[in-house]
C-alpha cells in the first residue's frame, strides 16, 4: 500500500519528483516497463518517467531489500537497449529507517561488471524540501526530524492552504497513509481530516478495483452484493494498515460494529 501511494504521487507530481530528484522541473512522460521487455520484472513500486534526453527510474521501497542493486542493474541495460542515447538517473527512495545496512547499498558488483545508483534514505532528508512543494507533502512526516507529530501538523496547514479541491483531498489521503509508518493512528486521526479520504482519487481507484474484483466474482449473485464484497475487502486492507475502527467507518460507509466483526474474523484467521 505504501508502495502504490509513492506510486501515486509521483505519477500524478512529475515536476515536483523531477525537482527534487533531478534538481530541475524537466518535463516527464510515463514509460511503461512493457515497453523495455516482454517479461518485465515485477515490481509494484517502480515508476519509469522519460523527457526526450532522460529516464528517470524511480523506486519506493518500505523495507530493506537485497535484490535492489540487481533490478537497478537490470533495468539500465533494459533502458540502454531501447533507448541507447538517453542519460539515465536511477534513484531508491527508502521510506521507513531502519538499521539495515542494504539501505545503504548503492551499487551491484559481480567481477568485473560494476553499476552504481542513488540511494535517499528519506529519515535524513531535510523537512524542509518537502514543505515547500505541493507534491512532496505527503513525504514530509518521513524526513529528518526529532516531532514527527509537528510535522504532520505543518503538512495539515499547508493542505488547507491547497486551492484545487481534488489535489487537496489527494495529498491529505496520501500524507495520512504514509504518516501510518512514522504515527499512531490516533495521532493522525486528530490533526488530518478522515472524511477526505472519500473524496481522493487515492481512496476511489482502491474502492473500484476492489469493487471490480468483488463484482467479478459475485456476479451470479449480483452486482449489490459484489460491491458489498469490495468494501468489506478495502475495509480489510485498511485494518491489515494499522487504521483506526472509526477511520475505517468513515472512509467505508460501514458501522464500527461491521468493522470491529471484520476485525475479529481477520485475528481468528491469523
Amino acid at each position: 500500500m505504501y508502495d502504490n501511494i509513492c506510486k501515486f504521487i509521483a505519477e500524478n507530481f512529475k515536476d515536483d519528483l523531477a525537482t527534487w530528484l533531478l534538481g530541475a522541473p524537466i518535463e516527464l512522460t510515463e514509460l511503461s516497463p512493457t515497453e523495455l521487455s516482454a517479461e518485465p520484472i515485477r515490481a509494484d513500486s517502480l515508476i519509469l518517467l522519460q523527457s526526450d534526453d532522460l529516464v528517470l527510474h524511480t523506486e519506493f521501497q518500505t523495507e530493506a531489500n537485497e535484490n535492489i542493486p540487481f533490478r537497478m542493474l537490470d533495468y539500465r541495460i533494459r533502458v540502454y537497449r531501447r533507448f541507447p542515447q538517453k542519460e539515465m538517473r536511477q534513484v531508491v527512495v527508502y521510506l521507513r529507517k531502519t538499521g539495515s545496512t542494504l539501505v545503504s547499498e548503492n551499487n551491484f558488483r559481480l567481477n568485473n561488471t560494476y553499476h552504481q545508483f542513488e540511494v535517499v534514505r528519506l529519515w535524513e532528508e531535510p523537512t524542509e524540501k518537502f514543505l515547500s512543494v505541493t507534491g512532496l507533502l505527503p513525504f514530509a512526516v518521513l524526513s529528518r526530524t526529532n516531532d514527527a507529530r509537528m510535522v504532520l501538523s505543518q503538512v495539515a496547514q499547508a493542505v488547507e492552504a491547497i486551492g484545487d479541491r481534488q489535489i487537496q483531498s489527494n495529498i491529505a489521503a496520501a500524507s495520512g497513509v504514509l504518516a501510518g509508518l512514522v504515527l499512531d493512528n490516533k495521532v493522525i486521526n486528530q490533526i488530518l481530516r478522515s472524511d477526505i479520504m472519500r473524496e481522493s482519487v487515492v481512496y476511489q481507484e482502491i474502492l473500484a478495483e476492489g469493487e471490480a474484483k468483488g463484482e467479478a466474482k459475485g456476479k451470479a449473485e449480483g452486482k449489490a452484493e459484489g460491491k458489498a464484497e469490495a468494501t468489506r475487502k478495502f475495509a480489510a486492507n485498511l485494518l491489515r494498515m494499522g487504521m483506526s475502527l472509526a477511520q475505517i467507518a468513515e472512509a467505508t460507509e460501514l458501522t464500527i460494529e461491521q468493522v470491529q466483526v471484520l476485525q475479529n474474523e481477520l485475528q481468528q484467521s491469523n
